[in-house]
Order: structure tokens, then sequence, then C-alpha cells
């Protein structure tokens, strides 16, 4: 590699360093030796990606197999690929380096009953750490479909969802959010879910599976078959956003999902009477259609008290906890528990509604 920008290669050195490679410097260049077949080498072009500026990835020359020092190294060098160019040929970003190289990791974000504030369920998000910082799971979901991994990262949330829940789940719910068009077979792009829920010991029907509304809308015919197939296994499906889309009551109708998650920008317009309006109206639709209802987005106790008129059944949001990574807990006194069950595709609601 080439540049004349003198503080580039040092820092493309620190890190061919560190992983092991071996490095000789001449002024304004640096070669890099990779004696284990180049698999070293894509994972600096990775941490190139996220370490450099596109400015310095563009004023950085590359040459692969150099010829010996001379006429014909310079020759080659002239005529030489920028960093930025190599780096796009190798399929590698900024962001597919963050998704490469980050640490999984889900939190849960407790769901109650809004009849007594008890616990019934929790909803699991993924987190990304890349050098100690956290990335959310909207911009880890953003890079993902945007680098093409998305059905990888989705697999990963699903996945880490549940083996991280289950030293502690108890006999909560479970809420894994997934996204349709990462799913190309059901048969086959759940199977290593399915193993996973095996593995973990977490009953089947303690296990939601949530997809966005906007998600649902795009392929509808595929949706169904996806959901057909998480109940065969005797897991439960639920719609999130419920209210935001112009289709919301049609598609409930269509989906008859097992639990209903009612907008969080609507709940957090109430007491506005057009959010009351529409909630009000996919509310009784769900309760209809034999499924519990979920406000998120509940952050105060006006908002609690809005939401539990409307007739929800649980509330979610950080009125009754942000999103953590519990440790495994003691033994509840019998009867402190209250799951969403249900009966045969049909759940139970969970306390009385006012």
């Amino acid at each position: 590699m080439a540049t004349s920008i003198g503080h580039v290669l040092p820092t493309v050195s620190r890190l061919a360093k560190a992983l092991g490679l071996a490095v000789h410097h001449s002024p304004q260049l640096v070669d890099i030796v990779d004696d284990r077949g180049g698999r070293a080498l894509e994972v600096l072009f990775q941490r190139l990606a996220r370490e450099l500026t596109q400015a310095e990835t563009e004023a950085v020359r590359v040459v692969t197999d150099p010829p010996g020092e001379g006429a014909a190294l310079t020759a080659r060098l002239l005529t030489a690929p920028t960093l930025a160019v190599e780096l796009a040929r190798r399929g590698v970003t900024v962001e597919v380096g963050v998704l490469a190289e980050a640490e999984f990791r889900s939190v849960y974000q407790p769901i109650v009953s809004l009849a007594d504030r008890s616990v019934v369920a929790h909803e699991a998000l993924l987190r990304g750490v890349v050098d100690g910082r956290e990335v959310g799971g909207g911009d880890l979901f953003f890079v993902a479909e945007q680098a093409g991994w998305l059905h990888r990262l989705d697999r990963i949330g699903r996945e880490s969802a549940i083996s991280g829940a289950a030293a502690w789940l108890g006999d909560d719910d479970l809420f894994v959010n997934f996204n349709p068009t990462s799913v190309f077979r059901p048969q086959v792009c759940l199977s290593t879910t399915e193993r996973v829920v095996h593995e973990s010991g977490i009953e089947p029907t303690q296990l939601v599976f949530e997809v966005v509304e906007s998600h649902a809308i795009a392929d509808r015919g595929h949706l169904v078959s996806i959901l057909d197939h998480y109940r065969s296994l005797g897991w439960r499906v639920a719609l999130d956003d419920v209210g935001a889309g112009w289709s919301s009551l049609s598609l409930l109708a269509a989906v008859r999902p097992e639990v209903v998650k009612l907008d969080k920008a609507l709940v957090q317009e109430l007491p506005d009477d057009g959010a009351r309006t529409v909630l009000t109206a996919v509310t009784d639709l769900a309760h209809q259609l034999g499924a519990v209802v979920v406000a998120e987005g509940v952050e105060t106790e006006r908002l609690a008290e809005e939401v539990t008129a409307l007739g929800a059944d649980l509330g979610q949001g950080w009125l009754f906890g942000r999103p953590v990574r519990p440790e495994p807990t003691v033994e509840e006194p019998e009867g402190r528990w209250q799951p969403v069950h249900r009966t045969g595709r049909q759940p139970v609601r969970s306390g009385p509604r006012s």
C-alpha cells in the first residue's frame, strides 16, 4: 500500500501487526505479507474499512502480489486501484466490517399485565458490541439489509433471543422479532431456530414471534406460509406496530395474530382524539379475533391509564422497565407469574379490562 498522506500508513501498520501479519516499511510505502493464505488480510481490509475515512481510502494505492522494488513496482503503483476500490471489489464496507466483527447479544424488555403490573413476558432486542461500543438493533438491521446480510442477522437475532433467555425466563412468554423477507422457505430457514428452542428447554407455547405491520404488508402470501409453519410448531404470532398503516384492520383479519401490539407512535399521541379512535378500533377488532392487545411506548402513568381505558391487556415501555440483560433468578413463590396463556390458537386475556 502506498500513499503520500503521512498519518495513514502508521494506522495500516498498527492494524496489520495486531493481526500477526508481517509488515515492512519504506518511505510512503508499507508491504504486508500474509503467510496464512489471505485470511488475515481479509480481516485487515474489514478493519481498515472501519478505521479509515472514505477520503483516506481514496488516497491509498493497493497492489496485490507486487513485483520487486524498482521501476516495475513504481509502474504498478501509478496504475493501481485505490483502497476504496479494492474494498468495494471485495464487498467490504464500513458497515459490513461492523457486522463481521460484532459480538451479538440480546437484551430484554418486560411486558406487564395492566391489571396488576405483574411481568408476564419479555421482548428480546438484538444488540451488537464492536470494540466495546454498543450498536443498536435498528442500525444493525439497516446495515444488514444494505449489505445483503439480512437473512443471516435475522437468524442470529432469533437464536440469540432464545438461547439468552433460557437460564432465567421461567414461565414467562418470550417475544422474538423476525423479518419475513429473511425466511425463504420456512421448513429450511427456521430449522436452526427450532433446534435452539429444543435445546433451550423453553416450551414452544411460550414463544411469540412478532412481525412489524409494514413488513407483513409486503408479501402477505409468503408471510401466511411462514406463520402457518410457526403455528405448526406450537409457536404464536404477534403483529407489531398495528395502527401505523392504512391496511391495519384488513391485515388483522387476514393474519389473525394471537397478539396485537399497538403502534408506539399512536400510543404516545394519546389523549389525542384521532389516535384514540384508531387505537380503539384496532383493540376492539383484535379482541373480536381472540387476540391479546399490548400497548407499546408506555412511559408515564397517564399513558398507562389511557391504554388501560382503551381496553389494552398488556403494557410495554420505560414505565415498566428498559431493555436489560437479566441474570438467572431465584425461584419465585408459586402463583406470582401470569404468562399469556392460550387455548388452542387463541390466548386468554390476562386480567380484566376497564
